[in-house]
């Protein structure tokens, strides 16, 4: 997995009044769960922009005060006018202990169905994944080359490797659907 760096310094009050000023200054208020106890620090908004903004997934690497963390993004708050970021919650990792992840989906494949005039819906663009941060992948390949019109790939047709997927088995990711102008076409064949 990829790992993205953070470059923090250590916020020193709290409240209200100083997480005000700290977002008026561009700084997000932020903290870190699961490294002994929780630590309180500020991050540039502007940072923000290549995790946050991507549909890809990052490792974080936060660097405070010449200490290194590894921790994943846990959650965001935004402003409700604005969608301004107003805060952020990091959970520590570590290679022995196993996270919750949203991975995004790439569908790869030519799929007859689509050669034959049907269109592919994607349904699903990430999926839930429980395993340890190294063995987690960057995104879930969901191969199409077998997809007819009318069919589906769903969770239970992936073989996960070293994790487990969390989404519900029958859930279809991506299937392939009949056209309009196909259906029009059939009616007018049946008509004739």
């Amino acid at each position: 997995m990829k790992t993205i760096l953070f470059k923090a310094e250590k916020r020193e009050g709290s409240g209200t009044s100083n997480a005000k000023s700290l977002r008026n200054a561009g700084k997000v208020p932020c903290v870190i769960y699961g490294a002994g106890e929780n630590l309180h620090f500020t991050i540039y908004e502007s940072d923000f922009k290549n995790l946050v903004y991507t549909p890809n997934v990052y490792k974080v690497k936060i660097d405070l005060e010449g200490n290194s963390y590894d921790a994943i993004l846990q959650d965001l708050q935004f402003h409700a006018v604005s969608e301004a970021i107003i805060h952020a919650d990091f959970m520590a990792v570590d290679d022995s202990r196993a996270v919750v992840m949203d991975i995004p989906v790439r569908v790869v494949g030519n799929s007859p169905g689509v050669r034959a005039g049907g269109t592919l819906v994607k349904k699903i663009n990430r999926l839930r994944l429980r395993g340890l941060v190294k063995n987690l992948p960057d995104y879930i390949d969901v191969n199409t080359d077998t997809l007819e019109i009318g069919q589906s790939v769903k969770v239970k047709n992936l073989v996960p490797g070293e994790f487990e997927i969390l989404d519900a088995k029958e859930n279809a990711i991506v299937s392939c659907k009949t056209t309009r102008a196909l259906m029009q076409e059939a009616a007018v064949e049946e008509g004739e």
